[in-house]
Parts: C-alpha cells; structure tokens; sequence
C-alpha cells in the first residue's frame, strides 16, 4: 500500500463518474471492517486493505467538498485526501474499539489541508496553528455572519473573529484581504507600487523546510497514535459520546444521545465531560511515558 496505485479509479477521470464508481464499493459492517483490519495489521494482506480503503472513499470525497473554496482542483484535492486515507488504513488499529471513519477523518483533513497550504500562494502564512486555523475557519464564519461580499470587513465583525480565533485583528483583515482572490497570480502585485509579486513570498524549498515538514507529520503521526491509544482507556458508552460528540463529522446533539441512553441530556454532557477529562488524562500519561512532551 505504498501508494495510491492501488486505486483503480482516481477523480482525474472525471469527477462525476468518480462519484458514481466509488458509491459502488460497499460500505463495510463492523465486525468486517475489524476483520479486514487485522488481516492487514497481521499479515499486510493487500486485497484487505484495499477494501478498506474503497469503502471510505465517499468519506473522503464528503470531506473534500468541504473545501471547494479555495480555487484548487477538487480531483487533486480528493487524491490528496485519498493519500491521507491510505495513511490512516495502514496504522490503524482495530482492537481500540473504534471505528476506521473516526480515525480516518483525521488523517484526510491533515492531508488536504497540507495540500491546500502547500498549493496556495500565500506564502509566509500559516505558520502557527492560530493562523492555519484563521485560514480555514475565515469563510464559514464570514457565511455565518454574512459577510461573504469582497472588500474589506467591518471592524466588529473583524474584532469578533479575531477573538473566537484567538488572533490579532491586522491578522484577520491580512488574511481576508488575500482570500479575496484564491485564484490570484503568482505574479500579481502584493503592494500598489506594481514591485513586488507573491512568488517572491514563496518559501525556499531548502532542507530546513523539509525537516520541519518531516517534524510537523511525525507530531502529528504521535499525537493520532496516542489518541488511538488513550481511546482504548475509555469504557463503551464514554467512547461512544467522545466519537458522536467530539470525533465525527456530524456530531451529534446532546439532546440525541440523551435519547440513546434513556438518561437526561445533563447526564449525557456529564459523562462527555469527565470521558474527555479521562482521554487527556490518559494521553497525557502515555507522552510521558514515552519522553513526549504533553498532548
């Protein structure tokens, strides 16, 4: 599974009959999915894991549609969420108990948008998690504010973000100002005196920007297995919430796992709450366990 050769399809085909192959493959039950799982993790079994990443393509279409915004392919962005796929079949772990979405969905999102930062030109940007978040959080909040028109902000809606994002106002308006134009030239100009261009901006591809790539996905990798891990420390019904409520892509209310489990939706956020005390807790112990810095 080196590779996302192992796709008979890909959506440079085109991407509605991508679509329509991929809604093909069945989805998988999951005491199937835990078998094809272990027959990968057991005996590197290619046809296993193959169909288990077949059976989530649609998760990772779903989540590339997401981020149509950005003035990239969506073929590309889909092949690149369909990489990240393939990651997350190879180092999953069936026996913690949940299921290959929870855990896949993460590695997917990872995927496109390192993509999505890599192929913009808005270089020197995002190099903080404040900022990767402004970046991918600045349009649906601008639609929930409806504030979509081009042109500048007004300086509450500006203040408002900046605070729910936890970044300075000059941020949020910078970062408005250049998404803006997602399709903008590398050539065009950065300031009004017609000098500069964006592709002066761009990073150096020097070893040090590789290195720190390398760092930032083995800190990522870390933190997933550590996640996987400290899920396994939770019983039944406390993985159950912490997944509907915290790891999905549609989490649920607390009002329909109130109905589930026949209790009352304080209960509900009560077990969430100390279930997700318990998950950091846990996380925590095994980074230092391990000489990790805390997660």
């Amino acid at each position: 599974m080196a590779n996302a050769s192992m796709i008979a399809i890909t959506p440079e085909g085109g991407l509605s009959r991508y679509l329509a192959e991929i809604r093909k493959f069945p989805m998988l039950g999951k005491d199937e999915e835990f078998m094809l799982a272990k027959r990968w993790q057991e005996h590197q079994d290619t046809e296993a894991a193959h169909k288990l990443v077949t059976s989530h393509l649609r998760l990772v279409a779903k989540i590339a549609m997401g981020y149509r915004g950005y003035g990239l392919p969506i073929a590309e962005v889909i092949s690149e969420g369909n990489v990240g796929l393939m990651q997350a079949v190879k180092k999953f772990d069936p026996d913690k108990g949940f299921r290959l979405s929870t855990y896949a969905m993460w590695w997917v999102r990872a995927a496109i948008q390192e993509y999505i930062l890599r192929s913009w030109s808005l270089v020197k940007m995002g190099t903080t998690a404040a900022q990767k978040k402004l970046f991918f959080n600045l349009r649906r909040m601008k639609s929930q504010m409806q504030a979509l028109e081009d042109g500048d902000l007004r300086p509450e809606q500006v203040e408002h973000i900046a605070t729910k994002l936890g970044v300075t106002d000059d941020e949020v308006i910078s970062m408005n100002r250049r998404l803006s134009g997602p399709d903008a030239s590398l050539n065009a100009p950065l300031r009004g005196d017609g000098e500069s261009e964006w592709q002066d901006w761009l990073a150096d591809d020097t070893a040090s920007d590789a290195e720190e790539d390398l760092a930032e996905s083995d800190e990522f990798d870390t933190r997933m297995t550590l996640l996987q891990e400290a899920m396994g420390g939770l019983n039944e019904r406390e993985r159950h919430i912490i997944q509907e409520r915290r790891l999905t892509e549609e989490p649920k209310t607390l009002e329909e796992l109130a109905e589930v489990y026949s209790v009352s939706r304080e209960r509900i956020r009560q077990i969430e709450v100390r279930a997700f005390e318990k998950l950091q807790a846990e996380m925590k112990r095994l980074a230092g366990e391990r000489g990790l810095m805390p997660a």
